[in-house]
């Protein structure tokens, strides 16, 4: 049942985060829009902070008080969303002082967790859907490995958590500088907005009319 101290954790730290999000707009870029939208940079730090928080907190409750090592690993996947943050955040304060830019994408209204991660101001795009898919997959490996080891923590509480391959690391890194990348262009990109025909009415020269005309002629 040690897999009960892990989850009961997990719930109270993502109560904490879900409470300073929703009066402190902790996961949410800096914005004149309301609802603000989510920031996929902070959400990505909120999300590793609160699995390998609740490893090391259930760890240490079910060893009596023992404090497992972190594995450099583990430091290197912090400091990747760490350094994720660092540079969106960097990003945004730069396309919010360019008097060149407008319409920027955080400053249109949020719309919810999981579409505002995904979108820059033209829609869902496939570089930030690669970068949450990724970063999804590992924390959920991440927590079973955990689960599968909470038994040893009171033996040997260092080998809970997962040493992360080097290679593996380097993916989350790469995925995560694509993102970073590309965050850059966003802004700068013209909105697309969707060329919408309104029909005319009865008028002949209409598309809409056209095409009636044509499917009633057949």
């Amino acid at each position: 049942m040690n897999y009960l101290v892990y989850w009961a954790t997990f719930i109270v730290l993502f109560a904490v985060v879900y409470f300073f999000d929703k009066y402190y707009f902790m996961l949410r870029d800096n914005s004149t829009a309301l609802p603000r939208p989510y920031s996929f940079a902070r959400v990505q730090l909120a999300w590793w902070s609160v699995i390998i928080l609740a490893a090391f907190i259930s760890i240490i409750i079910l060893s009596k008080g023992s404090a497992p090592t972190f594995n450099p690993s583990t430091l290197y996947l912090l400091g990747i969303s760490s350094a994720t943050s660092v540079g969106a955040t960097l990003i945004d304060i730069s396309d919010q002082t360019n008097p060149n830019l407008t319409n920027l994408g955080q400053n249109i209204k949020g719309d919810n967790l999981m579409l505002d991660i995904l979108s820059d101001k033209n829609g869902v795009n496939v570089h930030r859907f690669q970068t949450v898919v990724f970063n999804v997959v590992f924390g959920v490996w991440f927590i079973v490995y955990v689960l599968n080891h909470l038994d040893s923590s009171a033996a040997s509480p260092s080998t809970v958590m997962p040493v992360i391959d080097s290679n593996n690391l380097i993916l989350l890194g790469v995925s995560s500088g694509l993102y970073t990348a590309l965050k850059t262009t966003e802004n700068k990109q013209q909105t697309v907005t969707p060329a919408v025909i309104e029909p005319k009415g009865d008028d002949p020269a209409s598309p809409v009319a056209e095409t009636e005309t044509v499917i009633a002629a057949g």
